[in-house]
């Protein structure tokens, strides 16, 4: 059985960087948001603490981008525990997983991002892991094959999807604390833009943390994405201050309107009312027309389109509702032949 040791590592999410970790809080106290998640967190690690035992396994959900990893972080950081992270995809074989719960010490997290993505085999050497802390590995083959049963220190397994329908119903079961992360309110991402502002060392004008937090989608790594491209504006173009006018310039150039919708938000809408007449559309059929991956779709815009009141899915697929049409400035009875015909 080898181990390696870069499984370690966390599996780097799109935009996620060393600038991305530093912005990230360290406690329950400082992490803004996702209030009744986080107070219930807070009474299971505190009583876990007590008791000197590991956290029950915790199961996170939700769209990409809205703290999962970060939670996980503070979790271990509130129980005084060190973090192991991977990813599903990464951990092909048993041995893969046997390396890094052999090298877990008491009270451990693991944090497995992509968690839906595990390899089935490993899956079913992670249960007697979950329930019994223990590994039951096979050595040798054929006749000489003999199972050599390993036990582990507790530990807390965390995972992080944003598919959580992917995942199979045993390994769902095995999680004693299963919660969903939704997107963020305009005020509370202006409280995480003002507050990472300082760290970046970005001046802020009045208004001009507002006006972002209306353009990022609920989301705090977008958020901090676009703080990042401001200060980039602001810099060579201005005095170096984010101002109102330096905000709405540089997220139209963004192509980021204010709605928070960007050009593929649009060219989706796009596509389901000028192409298919307001659909229904299916997933794949929507993919190829756009020219884009259906699980791409399926995990970062459609959560958002759906939650915005643009977009609904139907026993047939896709259809987008009275408000797209509204933002597309068409209507229903007033699409024209030729509108239907032509995509863009």
């Amino acid at each position: 059985m080898t181990f390696d040791p870069r499984l370690t590592a966390p599996e780097p999410a799109p935009g996620d960087n060393e600038l991305d970790r530093s912005l990230r809080p360290q406690r329950f106290d400082e992490f803004v948001g996702q209030d009744k998640m986080k107070a219930n967190l807070e009474v299971f690690v505190a009583a876990a603490r007590q008791r000197g035992e590991a956290l029950d396994h915790t199961l996170f959900y939700g769209p990409p981008g809205l703290g999962k990893t970060t939670i996980s972080g503070i979790i271990a950081a509130e129980m005084g525990v060190h973090m192991i992270s991977t990813s599903g995809p990464v951990l092909e074989k048993a041995a893969d997983l046997a390396g890094i719960l052999t090298n877990l010490e008491a009270n451990d997290v693991l944090f497995i991002d992509e968690i839906h993505r595990l390899n089935k085999v490993v899956e079913e050497y992670l249960y007697p892991a979950m329930e019994d802390f223990r590994l039951d590995i096979v050595i040798d083959r054929g006749p000489a094959a003999r199972s050599v049963q390993l036990h582990l220190p507790p530990f807390t397994l965390v995972g992080a999807t944003t598919r959580a329908g992917l995942l199979t119903a045993p390994l769902r079961a095995r999680f004693g604390i299963t919660t969903r992360f939704d997107y963020y309110n305009a005020d509370e991402i202006t409280i995480i833009i003002k507050r990472n502002s300082g760290k970046l060392d970005v001046k802020l004008a009045d208004g001009s943390a507002e006006l972002i937090a209306k353009r990022c989608r609920g989301t705090p790594r977008i958020a901090n994405r676009l703080l990042r491209r401001l200060r980039d504006f602001a810099e060579v173009e201005g005095s170096g201050v984010v101002t109102h006018e330096i905000a709405e310039d540089a997220l139209r150039r963004l192509e980021i309107d204010e709605h928070g919708l960007d050009d593929m938000d649009k060219r989706i809408l796009t596509a389901i009312v000028k192409k298919y007449h307001g659909g229904p559309v299916g997933m794949s059929t929507l993919a190829v027309t756009i020219g884009e991956d259906a699980g791409t779709l399926e995990e970062l815009y459609e959560p958002y389109l759906i939650q915005q009141g643009y977009l609904e899915r139907t026993p047939r697929g896709r259809a987008a509702t009275s408000a797209a049409f509204e933002l597309l400035g068409l209507s229903r009875k007033g699409l024209s032949n030729r509108d239907q015909e032509s995509l863009f």
